[in-house]
């Protein structure tokens, strides 16, 4: 069995894309209706910069998905792969969760890219700049970075965003408890924290008003019928029902990101391979989680979708 998975912020980076459409026309078509749809120049910042553009979370989010959706189109197109025939289940991480609706036929390219810059519009304003931060912990299991959120609290909020990979775990809240908690790493037999550049706290309870305006945006931009079922973030389970999934998208803004529990259950379920569509981030993490019986792809360039096309 098969799994394509999809990966999430900060697997952007300036050039993304840019060979990919040079060499296909499909990709070309996925970028400028994705500029439509949001009618801005998203591919150029993709493309040329300046990096600080693409890091905004209200592009990167949609132009990591666009990158992705763009791999897929020319696999399909090009490679003669249909992703319904070749994918038993679809992941993505955080915000890879809705390209991976995407490429499921839940909700239409255009509808995705604007959901996601409103999402990431959303995440950017629930909290005041230099309120909230994010730290990794390098060398965490999930419990220990559960029993230092709950000791660096201390009334605030620190919570676990990110269940990444048993050596890797990212903690969310307010930045003074984020702080704490990086200070009491060594205490807690964690190798190191470290803060990380995002401009808000995702996957805690401070994002609260960004879940309730997905809430109303996914009740006008509701999605369809599930081609592949999906294992969603917050339950680390299988979903295909869309009422479910519109539920489950909107706890995701607040919820933990649960991905090392979701590749074991992928592989609990019977993957055996593991794709990943425009990124490099998420195959080492899924190795380390299910073990190194998965065997693991990532796909970016021309020269990767023609190998996996040979593959499939």
């Amino acid at each position: 069995m098969r799994a394509f998975v999809f990966p999430g912020q900060g697997s952007q980076k300036v050039g993304m894309g840019v060979e990919l459409a040079a060499a296909s026309a499909a990709a070309r078509e996925v970028f400028e209706e994705v500029d439509d749809a949001l009618g801005q120049k998203l591919f150029r910042i993709m493309a040329e910069g300046p990096e600080d553009q693409l890091t905004l979370t209200e592009n990167a989010q949609p132009a990591i998905m666009a990158h992705a959706i763009a791999v897929l189109r020319v696999l399909e197109k090009e490679g003669g792969i249909a992703l319904a025939d070749k994918a038993d289940y679809v992941a993505g991480h955080s915000l890879g969760e809705y390209t991976a609706l995407c490429a499921a036929g839940a909700f239409s390219l255009a509808d995705t890219a604007r959901l996601l810059k409103l999402r990431g519009q959303a995440m950017q304003a629930a909290v005041p700049v230099g309120v909230g931060a994010m730290a990794a912990l390098l060398g965490a299991d999930i419990d220990k970075a559960t029993a230092l959120a709950e000791a660096a609290a201390e009334g605030q909020v620190c919570t676990v965003a990110n269940d990444n990979d048993p050596t890797q775990v990212v903690i969310s809240g307010h930045r003074e408890a984020i702080e704490r908690a990086i200070a009491l790493v060594k205490d807690h037999g964690i190798k190191r924290g470290v803060l990380l550049p995002v401009s808000a706290p995702f996957h805690c309870p401070l994002m609260q008003p960004a879940a309730d305006a997905m809430a109303e945006a996914l009740d006008r931009t509701r999605p369809g019928a599930l081609r592949i079922p999906v294992f969603a973030n917050v339950t680390a389970a299988v979903a295909s029902d869309p009422a479910e999934v519109q539920q489950l998208l909107v706890d995701q803004v607040t919820g933990r990101v649960r991905w090392r529990e979701s590749a074991i259950a992928l592989r609990d379920a019977g993957v055996a391979q593991f794709v990943e569509l425009g990124g490099k981030v998420l195959g080492p993490m899924i190795t380390r989680s299910a073990g190194p019986e998965v065997a693991v792809t990532s796909v970016v360039t021309m020269a990767d979708i023609e190998e996996l096309a040979k593959g499939l």
